[in-house]
């Protein structure tokens, strides 16, 4: 890879901070049409090699995330109490690196529907809610789903509940799974409709990378294949290659700089040794997720921007959704070997709409699956009445880690004003930084959805024929991995943070493109979407560049 190098005191046009789902896609873009592009990532530059199949590493050390020692959180479930230190356990999920949390993420890989965008016209106002509309409708997004699928590498088949698409999947579903071959044949005898599960992962070679080889590590895991179409695989080797890209590893934004027209100049970083140092641009785009990109506008006061960047709304860092989560387990009669290959092959979108009847609002999908290795099913893997030690122990692991399927639930989240990320004001970050504080907690309408997903995924698991199934309680949520809806895009600036194209309303130079601008949460796979509206935030960008309007 041709990597270009930017000196200090140069002046790029485009500083993307964040390399993830849609950094690393804008940077491709930018990029390949020529402009000079500098991306700033928090974290190391891995390449497949350094990937490794250490459970202990990721699920125990958070070897992908950013070090908790270093990089501290605090929770709280309401305004109204004190946050805590959250520990080894911290509340938000991203990876850390080149490629973020594309890299680790499952590759469950779900297109919005048109529902998804007009819901608030469709069912009214949610009391104590954000619910809105947003200011794009799938039909605008398709074209940029289609691309997603046909740069990044999708691989899947059309089934009964999808959206419209104007073109085929790239590639060939993957083969199906025990799990898959049980999902389908639970919700079938339901009279439910099951499809092909669509993944980021390559069934076959596709853009000169290589097929998947079913080694049963992908959720949490880097891809040692380069098979799962992170942005780190699909898009940053094309950025690096234009001539006109410079990734720069381990280096962390500290605020954005602003000029007494208050239009952005460049951004102050802490470098690989935590010097400080500055970075001049002629345009930033924050690509940092939904909550480093809020922490870091908040972070950047000013005389003129008293409150944080870009946030005359006062709603940087509000209307936090996390997607709730429930799952199901079913102990089958024959081994289920599920530990090997992908993790999802079936999934059933038969509850996907919200349904007036149900008495609350919320949808979402289920899907076949277990994530668990040894190591954490050895923890958290058998029902809770079974012995948790000695000889029992031991043989129940044997026989149910190779028998046990999960039923995975992924719903709705409402975007709940006092769900946010705020700066704490007493714990600070190894690099002198305000703590992500982050405000949490369901609305009532979120666990009755999950709680109803969980129970159909319970009876499609006794209809495959599960001899014993059990279900861990729905509960208030104290740990996300989407983090959606804290920029939230709009066309009124007393509503929103950012236009219909990622524009700040506040400062024509900077824009935000990641899971922050999402206006509702969708149900449960947001990552294609940012990916799309990455594209699609591209191609506005760059046009208005030529344009000089920039």
């Amino acid at each position: 890879m041709r990597q270009r190098t930017f000196a200090q005191d140069e002046t790029v046009d485009f500083l993307i901070v964040g390399s993830g789902a849609a950094g690393g896609i804008l940077a491709k873009e930018l990029a390949t049409a020529g402009h000079k592009v500098l991306v700033l990532e928090q974290g190391p530059w891995r390449r497949a090699a350094d990937f490794r199949h250490d459970e202990y590493a990721t699920w125990i050390n958070s070897d992908l995330l950013p070090a908790p020692g270093d990089f501290p959180q605090t929770f709280r479930r309401s305004p109204d109490e004190t946050a805590q230190p959250a520990g080894q356990q911290q509340p938000l999920i991203y990876s850390s690196g080149v490629g973020g949390s594309s890299v680790h993420f499952t590759a469950n890989f779900w297109r919005f529907r048109p529902v998804d965008f007009q819901e608030r016209s469709l069912l009214g106002p949610i009391d104590g809610t954000g619910f809105d509309d947003w200011p794009v409708t799938y039909d605008e997004l398709e074209p940029y789903y289609t691309r997603v699928d046909w740069e990044i590498g999708v691989s899947g088949a059309p089934g009964p509940n999808d959206p419209p698409r104007s073109r085929p999947y790239p590639l060939p579903p993957m083969p199906v799974k025990s799990s898959g071959v049980l999902l389908e044949r639970g919700a079938r005898r339901l009279g439910l409709n099951p499809q092909v599960a669509p993944v980021a992962i390559l069934s076959q070679p596709f853009n000169g990378r290589n097929a998947c080889v079913h080694c049963g590590w992908c959720m949490g895991y880097g891809c040692e294949m380069n098979a799962k179409s992170s942005t780190l695989a699909a898009m940053i080797p094309a950025a690096v290659n234009s001539g006109n890209c410079e990734i720069r590893p381990l280096s962390t934004v500290l605020r954005i700089e602003t000029n007494a027209a208050g239009r952005v100049t460049g951004v102050v970083y802490a470098d690989a040794e935590r010097r400080e140092q500055r970075q001049n641009a002629r345009a930033v785009i924050l690509a940092a997720n939904g909550a480093e990109t809020p922490r870091l506008l908040l972070l950047s006061t000013s005389s003129q921007f008293p409150d944080g960047l870009a946030n005359s709304s006062g709603l940087v860092g509000k209307y936090m959704m996390w997607n709730a989560h429930a799952d199901a387990f079913g102990y089958f009669e024959h081994p289920l070997n599920e530990y090997k290959s992908i993790q999802c092959t079936r999934i059933v979108h038969d509850f996907y709409d919200s349904d007036p009847r149900r008495g609350y609002y919320g949808g979402g999908g289920i899907d076949g699956r277990l994530f668990m290795g040894p190591l954490l099913f050895s923890l958290i893997g058998l029902p809770p009445d079974e012995p948790q030690w000695g000889a029992q122990y031991k043989r129940r692991l044997h026989e149910y880690f190779t028998h046990t399927m999960e039923a995975a639930c992924a719903g709705t989240s409402l975007p709940v004003e006092t769900n946010s990320i705020t700066l704490d004001p007493d714990v600070k970050d190894v690099l002198g930084r305000p703590a992500l504080r982050v405000t949490y907690r369901d609305h009532p309408d979120d666990l009755k959805n999950i709680a109803f997903l969980q129970e159909r995924a319970r009876e499609i698991l006794e209809a495959a024929g599960a001899q014993r199934v059990w279900t861990p309680p729905v509960g208030e949520s104290t740990i996300g991995a989407h983090l959606l809806g804290t920029c939230r895009m709009g066309n009124d600036p007393r509503t929103s943070v950012v236009d219909r194209f990622h524009r700040a309303h506040d400062v024509p130079n900077l824009f935000i493109c990641d899971g922050s601008s999402f206006v509702t949460s969708g149900r449960g796979q947001p990552t294609m979407t940012i990916m799309a509206l990455a594209f699609r935030a591209a191609e506005h960008i760059d046009r208005a560049a030529r344009q000089n309007a920039i």
